[in-house]
């Protein structure tokens, strides 16, 4: 199976993908996107709102739909969600495929907010070859931990950054019994990572954007670390790191001391 900074095998599916994924979240523009796909990245995320992304896809997709994986989902409303089947279907309109390379519910704060219900729903999905991988985004680590020993599961979505490094603990151990895949997101930490907390001394430096990307590569737990660029000139900046390979183990521990200051003066984050 391939394992390397720049590319890797999505979990257990054999699928070939570039370690950095690309959403549409802040309109890149579709030049951008297309950059992406001609820097060697072929994993995007979109929710049904990104436009720009969406018609993006339906066109790169021409060339070869087995080159891309698409993922997207389904979003826990706390007091309910969407039809997740219409949903599925909207989406797989939209963007001119018969099937999708990972479906997620998204959102889940909380073990019950994942019913019994929707796990099996989505188990149908897979089983109909609408989708290949289901899973979910999941701010609740200790549950993620277990649905991924469960194995039920084939695909995760968390947050993992310098200053949120619980999944070390809580998730990645339990990977290897059914090596689904993980994506990672916010690897600035909502750019927090790149700003200089007022407890950190003024002559110290501060990460910057490829470091904070690099740090999150370096964990061999994560396939895929999604960016979010504004621009094209963000965009090449974060494709920089896959030259750049892993950080040294003098930067990495400089980001795991800065990552503890930013966690402990911003706590409303998990």
């Amino acid at each position: 199976m391939l394992n390397n900074f720049s590319r890797t095998t999505f979990g257990s599916t054999g699928t070939e993908i570039s370690r950095l994924g690309i959403s549409g979240t802040y309109r890149p523009g579709k030049k951008a996107i297309h950059k992406a796909v001609d820097e060697g990245v072929n994993f995007f995320f979109c929710y049904g709102f990104d436009g720009q992304m969406i018609s993006t896809l339906r066109e790169v997709i021409k060339s070869g739909r087995e080159k891309y994986v698409i993922a997207t989902g389904a979003y826990n409303l706390i007091l309910g969600h969407p039809n997740l089947r219409r949903t599925l279907g909207k989406r797989l309109r939209q963007l001119g495929t018969d099937y999708l390379d990972v479906f997620l519910y998204l959102g889940v704060m909380k073990e019950k907010q994942y019913p019994e219900s929707i796990k099996e729903e989505f188990c149908k999905f897979r089983e109909e070859g609408k989708v290949r991988t289901i899973g979910l985004s999941c701010h609740d680590r200790k549950f993620a931990g277990r649905l991924a020993a469960e194995g039920i599961l084939n695909s995760f979505m968390i947050r993992y950054n310098a200053a949120h490094r619980g999944a070390e603990q809580d998730i990645f151990p339990y990977l290897s019994a059914h090596n689904p895949g993980l994506i990672s997101y916010t690897a600035t930490r909502w750019r927090y990572l790149l700003r200089r907390p007022k407890i950190w001394p003024k002559e110290e430096r501060i990460p910057t954007v490829p470091m904070c990307y690099r740090f999150v590569l370096s964990n061999p737990n994560v396939d895929v670390c999604l960016m979010a660029p504004y621009n094209e000139k963000q965009l090449t900046e974060n494709l920089s790191v896959l030259r750049d390979g892993p950080l040294p183990e003098d930067d990495m521990a400089f980001m795991r001391k800065f990552g503890d200051v930013v966690h402990r003066t911003k706590k409303y984050f998990m």
